[in-house]
């Protein structure tokens, strides 16, 4: 006991009552890492399917760049249905339950995805099959916007303090790792079928094995316990106001700053991993060449995602999320002449830097960045709100106006190279206002109340902002 510790009272544990045991902590990594792939290659899978195969699938009638941008479009819609599940999710998350949400939301995209595998085409049905697509989509985005913030909060708030950038940053191995599935069979189909074959019935193989992928992500999600410190937050729910009431009372600073930050990291994803593949074989480029290329910069991003978050646990989360930032911006024209270079070597080198560095170092940030922003009464719905309202502005439209860029520009990359160096322009003037988090570079005390165990008395929540906002000064 302390020589400052009261007699009769209990010394402070060194471990937070809402810390997993070890091995809790591994399972509940694995399991988010696992849901999340499962969730997202259901996503994703759209996305290269979109840039390879929809235009000539469900757009057949149109002028084959026009029908890339109506591919793109119903792809778009996936990200404007995030917001909405990201609300819903979000309070039913901090409601009734992380594990509950992630349960319900895996199930919606993934009877999505498996749904498009089983889809008539335009030569059957003719433009019902893209209305019917639309659909389809507005499940999936609906689905995939209560996703992130939930994996993210499973594991953040089960690690320790002083790594949980580290532990956190193993979700989004998620992501990257769900691209890399799709696009390699993708690869792997379009290389050993004739392009009859595959646009007869081939790219259905990746959406019908999602059932598989869904099994098995349900199945590990579903073993994994609730967080500690989500149900020490349910004890007072009864107290306290709806989760986004109070985002909108005293959190605007975070959910508005958190929101711009996303936007750096939402945008040059799809244009690394889908606009360049579609632009490539605009311009006569062997497109595989890219996708093989995007395989194996993600393959190094997989590899730099854990490091970088435990970087973020030594330096801060800002400062790194910064650097990668103002990589991403440099990156931007470099993109486009190494494609057009058609040199292997240089497109794997510029996706490298662009992937494994640039996206990674403001990806990985994210996972206990944006958790450590809001208290955890309302840290899945703050979560949700930042993640896919972030997404939905810089992510849903990207391939769709970048297209339109390319088009009025009689295929230059000027205005499309200068729409995405906007955006992340604007991540980076939102993290010169934005607080660093890590408790590590903030003396042990957490930004936001983290929810360790914590009572209130009825009528204290509207005392709880000025004492976090005295905590963080």
């Amino acid at each position: 006991m302390s020589e400052h510790t009261p007699k009769g009272t209990t010394p402070e544990r060194t471990t937070a009552p809402g810390e997993a045991s070890p091995e809790e902590l591994r399972r509940t990594v694995g399991a988010s890492v696992v849901g999340t792939i499962a969730e997202y290659y259901d996503f994703f899978i759209y996305g290269t399917a979109s840039a390879l195969v929809f235009n000539k699938v469900f757009f057949p009638e149109v002028d084959p760049a026009v029908g890339t941008l109506a591919a793109f479009s119903t792809y778009a819609v996936g990200f404007f249905a995030r917001p909405l599940g990201g609300l819903v999710w979000g309070h039913i998350g901090d409601r009734v339950g992380r594990k509950k949400a992630l349960v319900f939301t895996l199930l919606l995209t993934g009877l999505g995805t498996f749904a498009v595998g089983l889809m008539p085409t335009y030569d059957q049905i003719g433009i019902w099959a893209a209305v019917i697509l639309v659909l389809v989509r507005l499940i999936q985005g609906f689905g995939v916007g209560g996703e992130q913030g939930g994996a993210v909060l499973l594991t953040a708030e089960a690690a320790p303090p002083g790594k949980r950038g580290m532990f956190a940053s193993f979700v989004q191995l998620g992501s990257p790792a769900a691209y890399l599935i799709p696009t390699g069979l993708f690869a792997l189909l379009t290389s050993l079928l004739s392009e009859e074959a595959f646009v007869s019935w081939g790219w259905r193989v990746p959406f019908l094995l999602s059932a598989f992928v869904v099994l098995i992500g349900l199945f590990v999600r579903m073993r994994v316990n609730e967080s500690e410190t989500f149900k020490a937050a349910k004890e007072t729910q009864a107290h306290q106001v709806a989760p986004l009431k109070l985002l909108a009372r005293d959190h605007k600073r975070e959910v508005f700053g958190g929101l711009f930050t996303k936007f750096v990291e939402a945008a040059v994803f799809p244009f690394y991993t889908v606009f360049l593949v579609s632009y490539a074989k605009e311009h006569g480029i062997d497109d595989s060449m890219v996708l093989n290329a995007v395989m194996i910069a993600i393959a190094c991003e997989l590899v730099a995602i854990p490091l970088i978050g435990r970087l973020t646990d030594k330096v801060g989360r800002r400062p790194v999320y910064l650097a990668a930032a103002v990589l991403n911006l440099v990156l931007v024209v470099p993109a486009f002449k190494a494609i057009e270079s058609g040199s292997m070597a240089l497109v794997v080198l510029l996706l490298i830097a662009g992937l494994a560095l640039g996206h990674a170092g403001t990806y990985a940030p994210q996972a206990s960045y944006f958790p450590e922003l809001f208290p955890a009464r309302a840290r899945y719905s703050g979560v949700s709100v930042v993640w896919q309202f972030g997404s939905m502005i810089a992510s849903g439209p990207f391939t769709v106006v970048a297209t339109a860029l390319l088009i009025a520009g009689d295929g230059s990359y000027t205005w499309v190279a200068l729409y995405v160096a906007v955006l992340i322009t604007v991540s980076i003037v939102a993290l010169l206002f934005m607080p660093e988090t890590a408790p590590g570079k903030r003396g042990g005390i957490e930004y936001a109340d983290w929810g360790r165990g914590e009572t209130a008395a009825p009528g204290t929540e509207t005392t709880a902002p000025r004492a976090e906002s005295l905590a963080r000064n």
